[in-house]
């Protein structure tokens, strides 16, 4: 059975991103794990009143009971959405949430993350340095983002991007896993450039090798990388966009001022980053 850890502070943006995690949870036949991290504050013991560990314990209680508070929430979520037959189990721990997921991930082998992301506006900020664009460019194993204002719907199409690397055919079947669980099919784009160094050859050997599977290759000649992605999410009517992180200056590049306006003229939808 897949694990899926699913991290939240309770906000609107997590309890819709929670309704995806449940759908993608059905999808794989996965488990859903639930963490709600927080931190103390850091107090020195030399300057601190003699009663700081009362203090601690108060903030522990707190965070305590509204996570036990938050619970029966998510669970009334999961049923309105009839994802109550899900397995859920809950987790709460203190300290910092990105280093507290990668111990999670090790731990309790995790397959997928599913984040929250705080929408047009923050597209680039959610890639730049906030939790769900450090957990995308530093976690081991694939990240789904969603956007606050994504509503769930069943997927019907995969964007996949490529480079027609080696390494690509282990991420595409993955996506390809996922897209057949969906009953959905995959729309592969590479963007052709001057710079580019494929040939025939290896389209054709990737057009081989996937002939049995529900993929679609689309080779697309433009110099602007980023507004064929963007003008291909729109014209074939992708739902979920699934990319490698490869290296992070590139995948940050993505998310630019000028390609989250293109975006945010459609509903925005997930990305599912895959790591190498």
């Amino acid at each position: 059975m897949k694990r899926i850890l699913f991290p939240t502070d309770f906000s609107d943006v997590a309890n819709n991103a929670f309704v995806h995690a449940l759908g993608l949870a059905k999808l794989v036949h996965g488990e859903l794990i639930l963490l709600h991290t927080y931190e103390l504050p850091i107090v020195d013991n030399q300057f601190a009143p003699q009663n700081y560990q009362l203090l601690f314990d108060s903030l522990e209680l707190s965070n305590f009971e509204k996570f036990k508070d938050e619970v029966p929430k998510l669970r009334a979520i999961a049923e309105e959405n009839h994802f109550e037959d899900i397995k859920m189990s809950h987790m709460i721990m203190d300290g910092d949430l990105i280093y507290n997921i990668k111990e999670i991930i090790k731990k309790d082998k995790i397959d997928y993350v599913v984040m929250g992301t705080s929408g047009a506006t923050g597209w680039k900020e959610a890639f730049l340095g906030t939790n769900t664009g450090e957990a995308i460019v530093n976690l081991s194993v694939p990240v789904l983002s969603i956007p606050k204002d994504c509503k769930y719907t069943k997927i019907e199409t995969i964007g996949f991007t490529t480079r027609y690397r080696e390494k690509d055919k282990e991420a595409l079947k993955q996506v390809i896993k996922i897209a057949k669980a969906a009953n959905a099919k995959v729309k592969c784009l590479y963007v052709k450039t001057k710079a580019t160094d494929n040939t025939e050859v290896i389209f054709d050997d990737w057009n081989e090798q996937f002939k049995n599977d529900p993929v679609t290759f689309f080779i697309l000649p433009n110099e602007d990388v980023k507004e064929s992605i963007s003008d291909f999410i729109t014209h074939q009517e992708i739902d979920v966009l699934a990319m490698l992180t490869y290296k992070r200056s590139f995948f940050e590049s993505l998310f630019s001022s000028s390609f989250t306006e293109k975006m945010s003229y459609n509903s925005e939808i997930p990305i599912l980053a895959l790591h190498q």
